[in-house]
Order: structure tokens, then C-alpha cells, then sequence
């Protein structure tokens, strides 16, 4: 039973090697905070799971560590039911038949580009090109997105119409390791923290989703940053 603490507790180690104490400490604020809330409002035990699991996977992402994905298939299953319960038909879809493939994808494709010496992979940035292909193509799909989940009475279809396409993107761009990805993310987690605080305003017990909605924001900002020192110090 010692061995295996001890070889859990190198693990943890490990995977933490590189992360600063304000980072820590912001991750264990944002748990607290989840823990408190469920207890005292009764939330949904579903959405304290999916935002543990999402705010872990978003937090280890940006670090570039490859078990981020592990934390990120849980709390997809985990949301995909929310989804469910809520009539988020765009989101249902893209976390089932979407997110659940490609994170398995990303442990593959991540672990071929990890640094020399290190459990990081190495991060890209995209062409001027890619980026003006991206954006129009993005454009053109949330438009269809957003008609066609009007047309199946969707309970928010401008929001989950956008948040689900523009997560298409940002989850390719993920595995793909471009840094791109953070300023999707910016623009999907703002979104979905609106469009959570208004069905909990309309009697869901979601509290931690909204919350992990909003710790997602941050976290993209705050990524966005980090990846963008790297990769100038790269070049």
C-alpha cells in the first residue's frame, strides 16, 4: 500500500514540476470555492465532477503536459450529460462525437512532439494565411450552426450555435499544439459562462458549470500569455 503512494505521490510530483505557487494556489482557491458552493446550494454532483475535471484539463493543457487529456475525457462524459439535461443539442453533439475522439487523438499526437529532456510538447504559432482561411471558414459555420439548431428549437441557439463551432476549431488547434487555440477559447468560454449564468437564472442547479465556465476564461487569458513568451523567446 506504501509502494503505491509513493509512486502516486512521484507522480503528482512530477506532472507539477514546473508550476508556479501563484498557479497553485488560484487552483486551489477555485476548488474551494466549487466544494463550498456545491454544499451550500446542492448543486448538480454531475456539474462539480465536470468543472473539477474540466478546470484541471484546461490548467494541465496550458502547461503542456499530455495528462491533461485523461482529465478532459471525464469531464467530457460529464458535460455531454448536462448538455443533455439543458436542450444544448450543438454542445451534446460536439462533446460526444467530437471532443471524446479528439482528445483521444491529442495523447497520441502530443506525445510525438514532447521537448527533448521534457514531458512539455513543443508549441506553435500559425501563418497569417491560416489564420484568414480559419476566421472565414469559422464565420460561414457558426451562421449555419446557429439556423439549423433554431430549426431543432434549441433552448440557446446563438450561443451554443457559436460556442460549438468555434469549439470545433479551438479543439483541432489544441492538438495541433498552435496558440491560436487561446484566443478561441477566450471568445467560447466568455460566451458559455453567459449562456450557463442564464439557464441557472432559470432554475438549473449548475453553479460549479458557470463557475467553470468563468475559471476557463481566465485560464485561456492567462495561457495565451505564457505560450506567447515561449514561443517569442523561441523565435
Amino acid at each position: 500500500m506504501e509502494i503505491k503512494v509513493n509512486y502516486i505521490k512521484e507522480i503528482i510530483l512530477s506532472e507539477m514540476k514546473n508550476w508556479k505557487r501563484q498557479e497553485i494556489i488560484a487552483l486551489f482557491f477555485v476548488f474551494t470555492v466549487i466544494f463550498i458552493n456545491a454544499y451550500i446550494v446542492k448543486d448538480n454532483i454531475i456539474a462539480v465532477i465536470s468543472a473539477v475535471c474540466g478546470i484541471l484539463y484546461s490548467t494541465i493543457a496550458g502547461k503542456g503536459r499530455v495528462s491533461c487529456y485523461y482529465f478532459g475525457l471525464t469531464g467530457t462524459c460529464c458535460y455531454s450529460w448536462l448538455s443533455f439535461e439543458n436542450a444544448l443539442w450543438g454542445n451534446l453533439i460536439l462533446y460526444l462525437c467530437y471532443y471524446f475522439p479528439m482528445q483521444i487523438a491529442g495523447i497520441f499526437s502530443w506525445k510525438r512532439h514532447l521537448k527533448q529532456h521534457k514531458k512539455e510538447i513543443i508549441k506553435e504559432k500559425m501563418t497569417n494565411m491560416q489564420r484568414l482561411k480559419l476566421t472565414a471558414f469559422a464565420f460561414v459555420m457558426c451562421v449555419f450552426a446557429i439556423l439549423l439548431i433554431k430549426y431543432f428549437n434549441g433552448s440557446s441557439p446563438v450561443f451554443d450555435g457559436i460556442t460549438t463551432v468555434l469549439s470545433v476549431f479551438g479543439m483541432y488547434l489544441t492538438v495541433k499544439r498552435f496558440i491560436e487555440q487561446w484566443i478561441i477559447w477566450m471568445i467560447v468560454n466568455g460566451l458559455s459562462a453567459l449562456m450557463w449564468i442564464n439557464i441557472v437564472m432559470h432554475g438549473t442547479k449548475a453553479y460549479a458549470t458557470c463557475i467553470m465556465w468563468c475559471v476557463y476564461f481566465i485560464l485561456a487569458i492567462y495561457f495565451y500569455r505564457e505560450w506567447s513568451k515561449e514561443i517569442g523567446a523561441r523565435t
